[in-house]
């Protein structure tokens, strides 16, 4: 895919709408600002069942092709992710590229808000990854189109509590996949990454009796979690413990070539996006060693479960409630894969995009 700073040139630009047809995506657009020294992109992936709705990521990235990448994975991901949690929501993302400790302002941040309220609610943005609730309202200065709202403004807050909801319930299905009961009590489980989702998910897992070990690369964090009873380890050394259970909560794509021959766990599920580096490929090595694998974005939903609650007058019971459900999706999920004979990525992806065309003959696009 062409560099941002090439696509002048009719070929660089034919390579990237080549690259748009395998992901299918509606639009792309580019977000650039000399005076607050926004960079951003808002990849709006499918909106059949409604505007594309998704966080706004802040990251120091690479290159400015990595940042277009990640767009256009988390907002395929989101597409999927609202149509099994049965949302009337499509799936989009933004990210900004830059440092969220020195590069951000209220400025850049309600600049972006002007982006996105010229999609006149085609897209709807939340707080993600380098962005908080307080620069959500930065955003909602500029535009109605925003969610992740502090409470006090009649938003949900933070998500991350209804996210590891949702996870623990994941957990729980693909525990009864593997060995015929949801219980957890004296299971063993290594959580990777301890962020604001993975620390609300050790409290799940304390209270049901699991043993825990964790990974980060946030010190504090790890003393946090050594505190509610957690083993910290190294990041490398997550993928050999010997555990019943892994859970990816950190980046993406760290379930590859390398790291699936390593894992001596019986289950793969956790609050990460975007897990498998490749769906087909890593989804059936996972499948051909007997781990059972919660599909990312399904059991990851109660992040956006949450916001989209807000439509209706928030009420963070619903929202759990609603979370709850990911349990069953789960179950399902594994229940398609077998009759299929597919792996469990593929199973969920099919599900998604049944009911997205089925709903097509309602309406093509938001």
């Amino acid at each position: 895919m062409a560099d941002i700073q090439t696509m002048s040139t009719p070929a660089t630009v034919f390579d990237l709408f080549a690259g748009l047809e395998s992901t299918n995506h509606e639009q792309i657009v580019f977000c650039q600002d000399n005076a607050t020294g926004l960079k951003a992109i808002i990849a709006i992936h499918n909106t059949v069942l409604g505007p594309g709705l998704g966080g706004t990521r802040m990251w120091s990235y690479a290159n400015e092709k990595d940042a277009v990448r990640d767009a256009l994975r988390l907002s395929r991901g989101m597409t999927y992710k609202a149509s099994v949690a049965g949302l009337n929501l499509g799936g989009a993302k933004a990210v900004i590229i830059g440092d969220a400790k020195t590069a951000k302002s209220e400025a850049l941040m309600r600049k972006f808000g002007r982006f996105v309220e010229n999609l006149n609610g085609k897209y709807i943005t939340a707080e993600d990854v380098g962005t908080t609730t307080r620069d959500m309202e930065y955003v909602n200065m500029e535009t109605d189109h925003v969610v992740g709202l502090p409470e006090m403004m009649g938003g949900g807050g933070d998500p991350s509590p209804v996210t590891a909801f949702g996870t623990y319930m994941g957990i729980k299905a693909s525990a009864k996949k593997a060995w015929g009961s949801d219980s957890l009590s004296g299971k063993s489980v290594a959580v990777q990454g301890i962020g604001k989702v993975g620390m609300h998910l050790l409290e799940h897992l304390k209270k049901e009796g699991a043993s825990i070990y964790v990974a980060d690369i946030n010190e504090q964090a790890l003393i946090e979690a050594a505190a509610m009873g957690a083993i910290p380890v190294s990041g490398d050394d997550m993928y050999e413990l010997d555990v019943d259970v892994f859970a990816p909560c950190a980046l993406g794509a760290i379930l590859n070539g390398n790291t699936i021959p390593r894992l001596k766990c019986q289950v793969v599920a956790g609050a990460a996006n975007n897990q498998l580096e490749d769906e087909k490929v890593h989804g059936d090595m996972l499948k051909a060693k007997g781990i059972v694998y919660a599909p990312d974005f399904v059991i990851n939903a109660g992040g956006l479960i949450n916001v989209y609650s807000e439509y209706n007058g928030y009420v963070r019971e619903q929202a759990m409630a609603q979370a709850e459900n990911i349990y069953k999706t789960i179950l399902d999920i594994y229940s398609l894969a077998d009759a299929q004979q597919v792996n469990n990525q593929q199973a969920a992806i099919k599900l998604a995009e049944k009911r997205i065309n089925d709903m097509m003959h309602v309406h093509s696009t938001f």
